[in-house]
């Protein structure tokens, strides 16, 4: 594999820099004095901002896009060898790493690089995690999968001591990070069109945790079964949180917007009490982590108290985008079943009337796979409208389909509607959706649209 020497400065173009994660990437490097160039299919706020800051942004891919003068072509998972600059790259017989690849060589730069990992909940527990270290003055370099209203995007150049990122699993991406702290959130069946099966999930992420060094840590969470075979034999210290963990939140309460509140203990004894400012039992759980990490790194309670008491959520997770007619519209990017339910239990401590649920699945093979659970976990709200399914990257529908889905709610005892366009989604929300009631567009596709049409924005 190509080794970068960071104290050399060269060009490097990134294919699909316009994504949450390669921005960050191409931001961190370009601040580091490198030539950053690269490509996306349409201009973005992203893309407009590295424009901004000097990089070079081609909108469309096509070979002609790299030249000789190319040093490191970065990709993601997403381009698939036929890409032109995938091929002229190669042509030209230039060094290429995946995105994964180069945030693993990024990360031996600093002094503790930090990888929050788990299947769901990587975003809103890193960004926590990002308040605290930023109350603490510790001048963190902030990689987040969203946008992180305190820092004003997805990224932050800090100092060469603390770099916090996301962890992801899909195509064993995070195997190639090389972190020093590790954190892991919970582990369920996803990203079923790469791995084989739960446990070929759970040996990924053993994988991950054997990769922290003796004087590294792992943090898990004991809600995850058997964890233990996750922790077992290790090399690095192993902390726990969540029930029998060494650290658990005692005294559980929510105000009226479903934000909790509760005890931190340490191996039983009281820290304090911790106040959050995002709702549902799902944050608990992720500030335990977050906790957890801060009290390793030494930060003062108080300033923890601070820093996640600053944090009042990330774009796309449970996120109020505004009310229309006494409607109050949030969006949330859940789209696996168990985010599913933490959303719409959390909306249900949310003042309503009734909880409309807008989803639209991402992908055919997720759906196919966890057909059955997505029914279940959407009968949770009151009223369901179902989109036609999010293709991404696939083209099979594998015999799937949204009307499937809705037609399984309905059996299942709750009401459940399709519409094949945005438009007819709309219509029907503003005949139906009455004052006081809650409107939960859900989806980690264009779903958004939806609230934000209704709202004018």
């Amino acid at each position: 594999m190509y080794q970068i020497d960071f104290s050399k400065p060269i060009h490097v173009y990134f294919i699909g820099i316009g994504g949450i994660s390669m921005s960050g990437l191409a931001a961190i490097l370009n601040n580091q004095s490198f030539r950053i160039s690269g490509s996306d299919r349409a201009v973005s706020p992203l893309t407009q901002s590295m424009e901004s800051d000097g990089i070079t942004v081609y909108y469309g891919q096509h070979a002609d896009n790299i030249h000789d003068d190319v040093d490191l072509v970065v990709y993601t998972a997403a381009i698939h060898p036929d890409n032109p600059e995938y091929q002229k790259a190669i042509l030209l017989q230039l060094p290429m790493l995946s995105r994964a690849e180069l945030l693993g060589q990024m990360m031996k730069n600093y002094q503790t690089p930090i990888a929050v990992a788990g299947t769901h909940g990587k975003t809103t527990t890193t960004s926590m995690a990002s308040q605290i270290l930023l109350a603490a003055d510790t001048n963190p370099t902030i990689s987040v999968g969203g946008i992180l209203k305190s820092i004003g995007g997805n990224i932050r150049v800090g100092g060469q001591e603390t770099f916090i990122t996301e962890a992801c699993e899909y195509t064993n991406s995070f195997l190639h990070f090389l972190p020093k702290i590790g954190i892991i959130l919970n582990i369920d069946e996803d990203h079923l069109d790469f791995f084989k099966d739960i446990d070929d999930i759970r040996r990924s992420f053993r994988l991950f945790a054997e990769r922290l060094p003796a004087d590294g840590s792992l943090i898990i969470n004991t809600e995850i079964p058997d964890y233990h075979e996750l922790t077992n034999g290790l090399v690095c210290r192993v902390i726990t949180y969540g029930p029998n963990g060494d650290y658990q939140a005692h005294n559980i309460s929510y105000d009226t917007l479903g934000n909790g509140s509760f005890d931190l203990m340490k191996s039983g004894t009281k820290l304090g009490r911790i106040s959050l400012k995002v709702p549902g039992s799902h944050n608990i759980s992720n500030a335990l982590s977050t906790l957890a990490m801060s009290d390793l790194l030494h930060i003062p309670f108080a300033t923890m108290v601070t820093g996640i008491a600053d944090f009042s959520g990330t774009d796309r997770r449970f996120e109020k985008k505004g009310e229309l007619g006494g409607i109050t519209i949030i969006d949330d990017y859940a789209h696996h079943p168990t985010e599913i339910i933490a959303s719409l239990e959390t909306a249900k401590k949310y003042p309503h009337t009734a909880v409309w649920c807008v989803f639209q699945p991402h992908t055919y093979t997720r759906t196919k796979a966890l057909f059955e659970d997505f029914a279940t976990a959407l009968s949770l709200a009151d009223k369901v409208v179902v989109a036609d399914i999010y293709a991404a990257r696939e083209t099979d529908t594998l015999g799937i389909s949204s009307e499937m889905l809705a037609q399984r709610i309905n059996e299942l005892g709750t009401t459940a509607y399709h519409f094949a366009s945005f438009d007819e989604i709309e219509n029907f929300l503003l005949e139906n959706c009455s004052h006081g009631d809650l409107l939960i567009t859900m989806g980690a596709g264009d779903i958004v649209m939806v609230g934000e049409n209704l709202l004018g924005q």
